[in-house]
């Protein structure tokens, strides 16, 4: 095809072992250093700063500099939906890199993807609002009811504040471990830092893990059932 959207590049800028690397750790919603980046990829700095700037050229990446350094994160909601859409891929076709022990368990159950809750929690958290009808979906859209909105209200979430903003206030966001929805965009994102405000989970520092008290836990039972 001549015309239209080339989408060969972007694959071959997401398609290298490093800069996928890269990508997955920006998958936390955290701003990283190439520093930072370098030691998630396995590359030295210099290589990383070469990926780097290939990726904020094809625009998957922006910089923020701060001082002395340049923080990196991903460059929109739609970067991270194709990449939890390509993780979802890669792991209905067999494509998984093993690593074992407890933290696996952990990243299914409930883990950050670009900053909303994703995980086993994630997913269920998703079918309680549909059942619910908090949320509607059809075909790829995801709306917010009346309901909703005085549920996330009630919840603690000032809905009216995040529909101001530029991004999306609910998405679709297929799980790779679940291979089921969860909840994207700033309504997504406002949960789970709710979530965090309560006390009921916090984020591991070094992984993508949202680790839930058994307190949290019991609350988010008791909320979503």
């Amino acid at each position: 095809m001549k015309e239209g959207p080339d989408i060969a590049s972007i694959a071959a800028l997401i398609g290298d072992p490093a800069r996928a690397n890269i990508l997955t750790a920006l998958m936390s919603g955290k701003a990283l250093t190439a520093t930072e980046l370098a030691g998630e990829a396995g590359v030295t700095p210099q290589t990383a700063s070469a990926h780097l700037a290939k990726l904020d050229a094809g625009g998957l990446l922006k910089a923020d500099k701060q001082g002395r350094h340049k923080y990196f994160a991903l460059a929109s909601d739609d970067v991270a939906g194709v990449l939890e859409g390509l993780m979802g891929l890669a792991a209905s076709s067999g494509h998984l890199r093993t690593r074992t022990g407890p933290k696996d368990a952990a990243l299914r159950k409930a883990r950050v993807c670009y900053s909303h809750l994703a995980g086993e929690m994630g997913t269920r958290m998703f079918d309680h609002m549909i059942a619910h009808r908090l949320l509607i979906q059809g075909g790829g859209d995801v709306a917010l009811t009346d309901a909703g909105t005085a549920f996330a209200t009630e919840f603690g979430i000032d809905v009216a504040q995040l529909n101001r903003q530029k991004a999306p206030l609910c998405k679709a966001c297929l799980d790779w471990s679940e291979r089921r929805t969860h909840l994207a965009g700033s309504l997504g994102r406002a949960m789970l830092a709710r979530m965090e405000e309560l006390g009921w989970a916090t984020r591991d520092q070094k992984t993508r893990i949202v680790a839930f008290k058994k307190t949290g836990e019991a609350a988010f039972e008791g909320v979503f059932g």
